[in-house]
């Protein structure tokens, strides 16, 4: 199953998640736990409004997400 995250953008993409698909279940993004960036990905370490916490990291040159709850 593909994940899905949902992001505001103003001058690139990926600047802010505010939500996922995860096993099919949409879940909001509450906080930004921490955020940072390779060469090749951006990543962020987010808290949902449940309350899990996932490691999203989007890489630039597949265009493809990669969700992790941790």
């Amino acid at each position: 199953m593909s994940e899905i995250v949902v992001c505001h953008s103003d001058f690139t993409y990926a600047e802010k998640p505010v939500a996922l698909t995860y096993l099919g279940q949409r879940l909001e993004v509450a906080a930004i736990l921490a955020q940072g960036r390779t060469p090749q990905e951006k990543w962020f370490q987010v808290r949902t409004g449940d309350g899990r916490v996932f490691r999203l990291a989007y890489g630039e040159v597949s265009g493809e997400w990669q969700v992790h709850q941790l």
